[in-house]
C-alpha cells in the first residue's frame, strides 16, 4: 500500500484534526501525490520555462478553468510552455505535488492550505483566484434550512474526510460548535448523498451548483458569497520559488495570462465558455455533461462572479484581502485546526499582482467582444453583469 493511500486511509471516518493530520504526514514523510491513473509524471524542471499547474479536484473536465483555457486560445502566455494536470480527491495532494518538485503551482482552498502549512509544507499563496467565498451547503429542496447554523447537528457529506478543513471554520464563523457535526465521506459519489438520503447537507461550491443542476440534481443551497467573510481558493508556489529573484519574471507572464483569461471571461462569459467547452482534452466530458449550453455558460459565471469579487475594493486580478485572510487564520487557530498563530503576510503575497495586471484591458476586451460565437452560444442570453 503507498503511503499517501495510508494517509488517506487513516483519516477515513473520522474528522481531519491538525494534530491528526500533522503526526500521520510526519510518520509516513511528504507522501507523493497521484492521478487517477498513477503517479504524477511530470516533474516542475530545474531550469525553469514551463509552469505546471495541479488541480485539487481530481479532474479537468469542468468549467471552473476557463480563465486558463481561454488564455491558451487566446496566446496570452505568449511563449511560455503550461501544463494543467488533476490530482486525486484528497485534500493536501496537489500541495504536496508542488512541494515535492512535480508540480509548480496549486490551487487549494484556506483550509487546506494552512494544513500544509501546518505540516510543514512550505507554499506561499501568490495569486488570489476567489476573491469571494466558493464553498455552499446542498440541502434538500424544501427542506427549509437556510442557515448554516441549522445545520448544527447534521450529517454533512465530503469527498474526503480532509475536506472537514474547509467546512469546519465555515460552522465555527456561522456560530456552529464543529464537533457538532457528523462527516461521512463517500468520495466521488458525495453529490448524491443528499438526493440518497445519506446526509442531511453537502460541501458544494460555485460552478458546481450549476453542473449538479445539469446532472438532474435538484438542490437548496446556502451560498458562502452571501454570508461569508472568509477568502476562497487560491494559487500556491513553493517559497524557494516565491524567493528566487530569477523565476520572478516567469510566474509574473504566467499569472498575467490568468489575468488576462478572467478579463475576457468578464468581457464575454459566452465565449469563454464556448472556448472551455471546445477544448479537445476536455471537451467530451464536458459536452456530455452540458448538453444545455444556457447551463453551461450558468456555471462559468457562477464561478465569473466569485473570481471577479467586490472590484471596487480589489487591487485587480489576483489580489489577497489580507484583513479577511487573517481572520480566516484567527479562526481557524480558535478551533484548534492551527496550533500557533500564523500571520497573513508570511504566507501570503501579492508581489506579483500588479505586473499579473500589466496588460492592454481594451485589447482583451476587444479579442473578448470580436470573438466569433457560434449559434448555439450565440443563442445564449448574456449573463446580468458581463462586462460591467
Amino acid at each position: 500500500m503507498n503511503r499517501s493511500r495510508t494517509l488517506i486511509e487513516g483519516v477515513a471516518g473520522r474528522r481531519l484534526t491538525r494534530r491528526r493530520f500533522v503526526q500521520t504526514a510526519a510518520a509516513l514523510g511528504v507522501a507523493g501525490s497521484f492521478t487517477r491513473g498513477g503517479t504524477l509524471r511530470v516533474s516542475a524542471q530545474g531550469a525553469k520555462t514551463k509552469v505546471v499547474w495541479v488541480s485539487p479536484r481530481g479532474t479537468l473536465e469542468v468549467l471552473d478553468d476557463y480563465a486558463y483555457w481561454t488564455a491558451k486560445k487566446m496566446g496570452y502566455f505568449g511563449d511560455l510552455e503550461t501544463e494543467m494536470l488533476p490530482a486525486i480527491i484528497e485534500a493536501t495532494s496537489s500541495s504536496k505535488a508542488v512541494a515535492e518538485g512535480k508540480a509548480d503551482m496549486s490551487f487549494v482552498s484556506p483550509g487546506v492550505f494552512s494544513l500544509g502549512v501546518e505540516a510543514g509544507i512550505d507554499l506561499v499563496s501568490v495569486w488570489h483566484q476567489v476573491a469571494q467565498d466558493t464553498f455552499d451547503f446542498a440541502v434538500p429542496k424544501g427542506s427549509g434550512i437556510t442557515e448554516v447554523k441549522q445545520l448544527q447537528g447534521k450529517t454533512i457529506a465530503l469527498a474526503d474526510q480532509g475536506w472537514s478543513s474547509i467546512t469546519d471554520p465555515m460552522f465555527a464563523q456561522a456560530g456552529v460548535d464543529p464537533a457538532s457535526v457528523k462527516y461521512v465521506s463517500i468520495g466521488a459519489a458525495w453529490p448524491q448523498a443528499v438526493a440518497q438520503g445519506q446526509a442531511d447537507a453537502a460541501l458544494a461550491w460555485e460552478g458546481l451548483r450549476a453542473e449538479w443542476g445539469a446532472q438532474g440534481l435538484d438542490y437548496d443551497y446556502i451560498l458562502g458569497k452571501e454570508w461569508s467573510k472568509f477568502p476562497a481558493n487560491s494559487f500556491q508556489i513553493r517559497r524557494s520559488d516565491f524567493e528566487d529573484e530569477s523565476l520572478r519574471d516567469l510566474y509574473t507572464r504566467y499569472l498575467r495570462g490568468w489575468a488576462m483569461g478572467l478579463e475576457f471571461g468578464h468581457q464575454n462569459p459566452r465565449a469563454a465558455t464556448e472556448i472551455t467547452m471546445s477544448e479537445p482534452s476536455i471537451s467530451d466530458t464536458l459536452n456530455n455533461t452540458f448538453k444545455d449550453k444556457a447551463v453551461a455558460v450558468e456555471s462559468m459565471w457562477q464561478n465569473a462572479t466569485i473570481f471577479r469579487g467586490d472590484w471596487a475594493t480589489r487591487e485587480g486580478w489576483g489580489w489577497h484581502d489580507m484583513a479577511s485572510w487573517q481572520l480566516f487564520l484567527d479562526t481557524i487557530k480558535e478551533i484548534g485546526q492551527l496550533t500557533k498563530d500564523i500571520k497573513a503576510e508570511d504566507i501570503i503575497k501579492n508581489d506579483f499582482v500588479p505586473g499579473a495586471n500589466d496588460f492592454d484591458k481594451e485589447k482583451v476586451k476587444a479579442d473578448a467582444m470580436g470573438y466569433k460565437l457560434s449559434p448555439e452560444y450565440e443563442a445564449v442570453p448574456v449573463p446580468e453583469g458581463a462586462g460591467a
